[in-house]
């Protein structure tokens, strides 16, 4: 019965992709459903690959599988000696897309790329409060309080000032939330009371064209034929949504999609046994992890954290999860190959009985009752969440927390645990551009906490003073001494489990060239090539 009912939807998609294939088309297998396709309201990397890497571009970008910046909508750009002013002279003859919606009468200008920021920037921007989930982004990296302005110089030059030096400041630039966006939609929907339109119905000046979206289901999109870095080698491409790690697997080997992102790391030895299937790996910037909600007492409490680090077989979890060199244990919020990793710190060793001293010495020694949250399916930094959050709740139980479990689908997942109603939930970051700042100020501080990206509510003056403090410095040297005296605190404050490092993993049917994977995390098929 259970295999019957699988095979229908994979029969129905074997069936659509076969007639794609013959028009020079590309089926990816995806692990979620984006949250919506207005990138600057969102954080997951699922969402990133339905909306800024296909639909939008920015002034500058990473180049592929890399975290080198090159020119995007920007051709060029100046920065000042004191690190205060940039400037960027903007592509001439870039269009955005027409669709059945929206035709542009101009092409891509400054007056696109003020609106694109001021609308998260500026509290008096007529858009400003259109966002349902505000600006994740811009709000935990404090963008308002680093921007003095952003001006207009001419319709293809575009000066930004900024109140400090901000290191990470252009590789930020290159971040899905710095999207650029066209005015002259946002206005015509504004002026048809349908601001809710552009979550929906996106327009951008990216490689691929948005065409519809079934939720839960699919996602189409057909190339740009104008795109200003040449016209994707694929005419359409399809994402069909399969949270089922085993279903992906299977529709990849049925020949129902071309590409399988996300397989689960213990599938990945069998996956290369298959002759017609090519396995890609990376060591990614990602961390996966447990946000302890400290908000919620008795969570608040720095030694329930600790104990509940010290409950936690993280070794174990991450043999089960990942199997084998796939994987590497997490000490702190981002990888040791990056600037500032302190490697004096030790994981936390699995000690239940001193656990339950701490939790005695807090006034719990018999324990008490909390939630474990996680979602269905599976990603890169939670590649079979039941097993995990069972795993973690054994663990608790052993020194006398009762946890129950619940699930809950990605998108409504985010928005309760952004809404801080969760004790214990799974999560993981992807780094977005390359820098430590990325992990930390997004993640862990005290403008997060208040925003509600970050997970764990924990806002430490002395920890953000220091990660504040680093980002306005350009000197590696320093900023590397003030990152590991930061991340001290954060390993003795515990506001999360820290769990592992994956390696990124994706398979492809042969006779697909040209994907690679991001350390990143994110996918981008620009360049994707599908021979018959």
């Amino acid at each position: 019965m259970h295999k019957l009912i699988r095979l229908a939807p994979l029969l129905l998609l074997l069936g659509a992709t076969t007639a794609l294939a013959r028009n020079n088309s590309l089926v990816v297998c995806t692990e979620a459903s984006p949250e919506g396709f207005d990138i600057v309201q969102y954080t997951a990397a699922t969402t990133a690959d339905a909306s800024a890497e296909t639909v939008f571009d920015r002034l500058v970008q990473f180049a592929p599988s890399s975290t080198r910046l090159q020119p995007g909508l920007a051709e060029s750009w100046s920065i000042s000696p004191d690190g205060l002013v940039y400037e960027f002279q903007l592509r001439k003859g870039v269009t955005f897309h027409s669709t059945s919606w929206f035709t542009p009468s101009r092409e891509l200008n400054a007056d696109d790329v003020l609106w694109s920021f001021q609308r998260q920037l500026d509290p008096a921007h007529p858009w400003h409060t259109l966002s349902p989930r505000g600006f994740p982004y811009a709000e935990s990296m404090a963008f308002a309080q680093l921007i003095e302005r952003i001006e207009k110089l001419d319709d293809h030059r575009v000066r930004f000032t900024l109140k400090h030096p901000e290191a990470p400041f252009l590789a930020d630039l290159a971040m899905g939330f710095t999207s650029i966006y066209s005015a002259e939609y946002a206005d015509q929907l504004l002026k048809a009371g349908k601001p809710e339109q552009l979550n929906r119905e996106p327009v951008g000046t990216g490689p691929f064209v948005f065409e519809r979206y079934r939720k839960d289901a699919q996602i189409r999109f057909r190339a740009n034929t104008h795109y200003w870095a040449g016209k994707p080698a694929i005419d359409r491409l399809l994402f069909a949504i399969t949270p089922d790690p085993n279903v992906r697997v299977q529709q990849l080997k049925a020949g129902a999609c071309q590409i399988a992102v996300y397989p689960r790391p213990t599938d990945i030895d069998a996956l290369r046994q298959d002759p017609a299937l090519q396995v890609l790996e990376l060591d990614s910037l990602l961390v996966a992890y447990v946000g302890i909600n400290t908000r919620h007492p008795p969570l608040d409490d720095v030694r329930v954290r600790q104990a509940i680090n010290l409950a936690f077989d993280t070794r174990a979890y991450l043999r089960a999860q990942y199997g084998e060199g796939n994987a590497s244990i997490a000490v702190a919020p981002y990888p040791a190959s990056m600037l500032g990793f302190n490697d004096k710190l030790n994981p936390w060793p699995h000690d239940p009985e001193k656990a339950r001293q701490l939790l005695a010495e807090a006034g719990h020694k018999d324990g008490f009752k909390l939630s474990i949250w996680t979602r269905p399916g599976g990603g890169p930094t939670n590649p079979n969440p039941g097993i995990g959050a069972q795993m973690l709740q054994a663990d608790l139980a052993a020194i006398g927390i009762k946890a129950d479990i619940r699930v809950y689908e990605w998108g409504e997942l985010i928005k309760r645990a952004k809404n801080g109603e969760h004790d214990l939930v799974f999560m993981g970051w992807a780094g977005d551009n390359g820098d430590p700042d990325n992990f930390l100020t997004p993640n862990l501080s005290c403008a997060a906490a208040k925003s509600g990206e970050n997970q764990a509510g924990w806002c430490n003056p002395a920890f953000d003073g220091l990660i504040r403090e680093a980002r306005a410095i350009s000197d590696t040297t320093r900023r590397a001494e003030l990152y590991r005296k930061a991340l001290a605190i954060f390993h003795e404050q515990a506001p999360w489990i820290t769990l592992a490092h994956p390696k990124q993993f994706a398979a492809v049917r042969k006779g697909v060239d040209g994907f690679q994977l991001n350390p990143m995390g994110s996918n981008n098929f620009a360049r994707v090539k599908v021979n018959p």
